[in-house]
């Protein structure tokens, strides 16, 4: 039963850049431009409109654009929630002037050995990420870790716990890893795992283990999604294209979704009549239901397709919803 029938979400990708190379991602091999405040402006506007409600300010690197801070405060005008996540490298230099902008302030951090870390992305930049949390503390923001778990490094969610999470006051996000597009993620051969959800059996137990315990956060939804073998394009979950509104740094409304990103529409000022035009709405209908959907697990949609349709799915992400928004100290319903 469908509960919430609009966009709930905006990946803004502000630009493709980044200033590192993580091995599990592709997107800064791309050539990008940067968005304009202008037509960041003008979509905000139409977002809102659409009953859009979260702007994650993404990329690549978010904060190579320089002008990051008047786009999250233009979002904060238009009273939308914000969401920020980076490598770190930097933050330090620039936290002042995000200072109270970003609702939703997230660290990357692979492991709590520095040399893994900076190996699998490709740059070093786990001091910095360490320098990041002492500066957001200083200012009174309260960031998250995002630990984004490989086969390889699930067994280091211990250390990250009790060395820099728990000691910081800091929430430690699980974010299971996916593939897509062919990207190597280090998956076993193992016959239980797949392109799609390179995680065993074993790993899901441990991090079912692990989003139990206070101060870590994990979408139960996306566990249960991994052992159903992800979406299914027979009876789909997916509901990217109808939860989420992606655009791109050449100011295009991307369809279905930013990794399959079958057809990309110039927006020109009129978001909102494009998002409901006959062309957008032919592929909003597909969504889940392409060919490469099949056994799609892609946190970023699924966890807003979770939250507007009452499913199982539903039923497992609520609890760990609740949890987090309790931990951060609010209530907001989030979608």
């Amino acid at each position: 039963m469908r509960l919430v029938r609009h966009p709930v979400l905006c990946n803004y990708y502000v630009t493709y850049r980044c200033n590192a190379s993580c091995g599990f991602c592709d997107i800064w091999e791309r050539p990008s431009p940067y968005v304009t405040l202008e037509n960041v402006r003008d979509n905000l506007r139409d977002l809102k409109r659409l009953g859009v409600r979260v702007i994650d300010f993404t990329g690549g690197e978010p904060l190579l654009h320089r002008q990051l801070p008047e786009l999250l405060a233009e979002a904060k005008r238009q009273k939308f929630i914000t969401t920020v996540t980076t490598n770190g490298l930097l933050y330090p230099k620039q936290a002042d002037s995000l200072r109270g902008l970003v609702d939703m302030l997230h660290f990357s951090l692979d492991s709590p050995d520095a040399a893994e870390h900076d190996a699998g992305r490709g740059v070093r930049c786990f001091d910095k990420v360490i320098e990041s949390i002492a500066v957001a503390k200083q200012l009174g923001e309260r960031p998250d870790i995002l630990f984004t778990v490989f086969e390889h490094n699930i067994g280091q969610i211990e250390a990250m716990y009790s060395q820099i999470c728990r000691p910081n006051g800091l929430v430690l996000i699980l974010n299971p890893v996916f593939g897509y597009n062919g990207v190597d993620t280090g998956a076993s051969t193992s016959a239980e795992t797949t392109p799609d959800n390179p995680l065993s059996e074993t790993a899901l137990q441990m991090l079912t283990h692990w989003g139990k315990q206070p101060g870590v956060y994990l979408n139960d939804g996306f566990v249960q999604l991994r052992r159903d073998g992800g979406n299914h394009i027979d009876k789909p979950i997916c509901r990217a294209g109808s939860t989420t509104v992606v655009i791109s740094p050449q100011n295009e409304l991307v369809l279905p979704c930013y990794h399959l990103g079958l057809k990309n529409f110039p927006i020109d000022g009129q978001l909102h009549d494009l998002y409901h035009s006959a062309d957008v709405q032919k592929l909003v209908a597909l969504e889940g239901r392409l060919p490469a959907c099949e056994g799609c697990v892609i946190n970023c949609y699924m966890q807003p397709s979770f939250a507007v349709e009452l499913s199982k799915y539903w039923w497992s992400a609520l609890p760990s919803t609740l949890k987090y928004n309790y931990m951060k100290g609010t209530w907001k319903q989030l979608f």
